[in-house]
């Protein structure tokens, strides 16, 4: 190493420097060592080391050496930008070193070749020199004798091995030199000269005297440099792996071509030509056709091996499958729409009927704008079946997608193409799927849409539901407007809460009621059985369900606004009947209302208003929910106190406040109801609402509320056949309420005859079924004494006339 340094610097020209004339300096002491600071290395002693010199202090120490043949110490300096250091500022352990060679290259810049002996520590530095001069102390090595040393040694060695074999560039004949090292300081002070360090770590190691303590600090050092270079090792086969298959595949692919142009069988050039050919036959409007034939420009000049030619491909693939200019030819015929409609659906006569209007206009205007309907309705009423019936009856292609829990404005606008596995909205997605530019397309369960973080995809439906806009509709994929005008949209939903309302003003809400048992027993008999039967396998003619059985399942079994549990309670004794007749017991049965509840079990309903309204002090309300109407009871009671109200039942606000409106109008007619004045004031009233563990609220209960105080403190009951709504006024006066269609039908099933409705929703008879209608007295209310006459009997009005109901 030391020849092969010496003639790299005399092979550039450098030469020894004659003497020079300076004033002679004072004779150094025995003990007084010149001093070289050094920046930014540290010479460890039997290491060879080359340094350069730019400092007249320095050159003027190092030629000083060589005129009187003495050996030179380097110090490591603190702050290596620091151009005039001071005694302070070097560190005060360095190496002593023979200077071996001295060049001065052409340019008078000074090298010194230096051999590392021994280490020593500054006493004091002397003055009046023109070079740091100072006293030192050298320290010797200790004693490398012991186990504990042997075996740091052994474990140095190897990990320097290790080393070397990771270091493909590391100097010719360093690991042989470190080989044939006998010394374990001298192997110590070797690796550490070499180990990639900063310079304050290496004069932490020359000043660490303790061989053992040298050794550890090395042996830590070296061990991390050995580990990090194992992970650089690793990573860098890694990537010369990854790149090298990616060059394998570039070079197979480019040869692949070359062969495949010289058979004539180039199918880069008829992909490209075909998917040309394909967006001419799409015929796209001219935004998009512009843009497709420019990104096929794209793919044209793009390897296949591009990240991107699979994304502009996919892309490409979507513009060319959607139906721009592919419309289905409408075969509107109103009779054969009405008898479809009649064959899937019983009743439902205004919603049949505004198809219908529907149907008619679009067949005299062919270019009219498609209304949107909106279909709102408690579960299993049928709106989803409505839509597959309107398509049918058109003849028309019929696409459906639920919205239940969407909450991202990219599952109806799409994604932009810059993310990796983009696709288009659910619209364009169900565009596609149609075939057609104009098919019924129906967005299922809108009131359960959801927000995010993500955005609100209530808002982006702004744009698809509005007329006025969705010939233009822009999906973030595509980039480019797709014509939305033809599409006959139906939105569905159980409540219009939840709609916002520039949503809602967009749509034409069709309400679907409830069924009545009737209704019921017609749909059974005409779907349901039928379906039942092909389902678990058996013929019309080995089950038969009479009317009466059907007629026992509706009132006994189920209690809902629609038809899903009156299926399943249908499927339930089929599946009783198949079992018979595979066991070979039954060829034909026939299951008529006696033996539905040895099939289905105790019945899970009964009626029992007459039996809660038996007693004073209990009233018949009805409620409406989003699975339809239904009836509650409303139960108070006195109990001794101080005039206070006691409400229970898990009442919410509303409710409360028309619970205490109603006392309090009690209170401001107890002479005309008959009731003692002090009543009150040792006693407190005790308002509960059955079935507590569901909330309840909403002021429509304010008549039962009243009649049921009434009730109470007069001592009469209410009439058995008797339910009631309304809220109610301080000044006795009975307001509308809304669910009056739900709560009518709720009521006919619970064995109701007489509803007390408030006057100003008699407007809403009409939307009641005319089955309910029949076999319902309604009596409209417009105070608070008419609902106590219609009620209640032997019990006066406010002037105090008694009247009997």
């Amino acid at each position: 190493m030391n020849d092969d340094t010496e003639s790299r610097l005399s092979g550039a020209g450098a030469t020894v420097p004659e003497a020079q004339e300076t004033e002679p300096a004072p004779p150094l002491p025995d003990d007084a060592l010149v001093i070289v600071p050094v920046r930014g290395t540290v010479l460890f002693p039997g290491v060879v080391m080359p340094l350069t010199l730019g400092r007249k202090r320095s050159i003027a120490a190092a030629q000083e050496a060589v005129r009187s043949k003495r050996p030179i110490g380097f110090i490591l300096q603190r702050e290596a930008m620091n151009e005039e250091p001071a005694p302070a500022d070097l560190f005060r352990v360095g190496t002593v070193a023979a200077v071996l060679r001295y060049v001065t290259g052409t340019s008078g810049v000074h090298h010194v070749i230096c051999e590392g002996e021994q280490r020593f520590r500054t006493i004091e530095y002397l003055p009046g020199y023109p070079y740091f001069v100072a006293r030192v102390e050298r320290v010797g090595e200790p004693a490398e004798t012991g186990t504990e040393i042997e075996a740091r040694v052994h474990q140095l060695r190897k990990l320097v091995d290790e080393t070397m074999e990771l270091l493909p560039e590391a100097p010719e004949g360093l690991g042989q030199a470190l080989a044939q090292t006998v010394s374990a300081a001298s192997l110590a002070d070797m690796v550490a000269s070499f180990l990639d360090l900063t310079p304050e770590e290496k004069q932490d190691i020359l000043e660490t005297f303790d061989l053992q303590a040298r050794l550890d600090k090395i042996l830590e050092k070296l061990t991390h440099r050995l580990e990090v270079m194992r992970l650089s090792d690793q990573i860098g086969k890694q990537t010369k792996a990854a790149m090298d298959e990616r060059q394998r595949e570039f070079l197979l692919r480019e040869q692949l071509k070359t062969i495949q142009r010289e058979l004539g069988e180039d199918q880069s050039g008829a992909e490209v030509e075909e998917l040309r050919n394909a967006i001419t036959e799409a015929k796209m409007p001219a935004e998009a056709e512009e843009h497709a034939r420019k990104e096929l420009a794209r793919l044209e000049h793009m390897p296949e091996a591009a990240a991107e030619y699979g994304m502009i491909r996919t892309y490409l693939d979507w513009l060319i499958e959607l139906p721009w200019s592919k419309l289905s030819e409408e075969t509107i015929d109103i009779n054969a729409a009405r008898a479809t409609l009649e064959r899937d659906h019983y009743g439902l006569e205004k919603v049949k009927k505004r198809i219908l209007e529907y149907l008619a206009v679009r067949k005299l205007n062919p270019e009219g704008r498609s209304p949107i309907l909106c279909f709102v309705g408690p579960p299993g009423v049928g709106k989803t079946s409505l839509g597959q019936s309107i398509a049918r009856a058109m003849g028309l292609e019929f696409v459906r997608q639920s919205l239940g829990g969407v909450h991202d404005e990219a599952e109806i606008r799409g994604h932009r193409r810059t993310y990796i596995g983009a696709l288009p909205g659910n619209i364009i997605q169900g565009i596609r799927k149609a075939g057609t530019r104009n098919p019924v397309f129906m967005l299922d369960e809108m009131d359960k849409l959801g927000a995010g973080f993500q955005g609100d995809p209530s808002s982006a439906l702004l744009e698809v539901l509005d007329p006025e806009q969705n010939n233009t509709f822009r999906d973030n994929y595509l980039a480019v407007p797709f014509d939305l005008s033809k599409v006959f949209f139906i939105g569905t939903a159980n409540v219009l809460d939840s709609i916002p309302g520039p949503l809602r003003d967009r749509m034409e809400v069709i309400s679907l009621p409830g069924y009545t048992e009737n209704e019921k027993l017609q749909i059974a008999r005409r779907y349901l059985v039928e379906r039942q039967l092909q389902a678990n396998g058996l013929r019309a003619e080995q089950l038969e369900i009479t009317d009466a059985a059907l007629t026992s399942i509706i009132r006994d079994y189920t209690r809902e606004a629609g038809c899903r549990n009156l299926e399943r309670e249908i499927g339930a004794v089929c599946r009783h009947a198949a079992v018979q007749f595979a066991e070979g017991r039954q060829e034909a049965m026939q299951i008529d209302a006696p033996q539905i509840q040895d099939i289905l079990g105790p019945r899970q309903f009964e009626s029992e208003v007459a039996m809660r309204t038996s007693v004073p002090g209990v009233a018949t309300g009805l409620a409406w929910t989003p699975a339809g109407g239904d009836i509650l009871f409303v139960e108070a009671t006195r109990v001794p106190g101080k005039g206070g109200l006691i409400l229970t039942g898990q009442l919410g606000d509303v409710m409360k406040e028309s619970a205490q409106a109603a006392l309090s109008l009690v209170k401001g007619r107890t002479e005309a109801l008959g009731i003692a004045s002090d009543l009150f004031e040792k006693s407190d009233i005790h308002i509960h609402v059955p079935a507590g563990a569901i909330p309840k609220d909403g002021p429509s209960a304010g008549v039962a509320i009243y009649i049921a105080l009434v009730s109470l403190l007069t001592g009469k009951t209410t009439r058995t056949d008797t339910a009631m709504t309304g809220e109610i006024s301080l000044r006795g006066l009975v307001l509308p309420v809304g669910g009056i269609k739900e709560k009518a039908v709720a009521a006919v099933m619970a064995g109701i005859t007489r509803l007390l409705m408030p006057a100003r929703n008699r407007k809403d008879l009409e939307d009641i079924p005319q089955d309910a209608r029949d076999r319902v007295q309604f009596v409209w209310l417009e105070s608070v004494d008419d609902a106590v006459r219609a009620a209640l009997e032997d019990v006066g009005d406010s002037s105090g006339t008694l009247k009997r109901a």
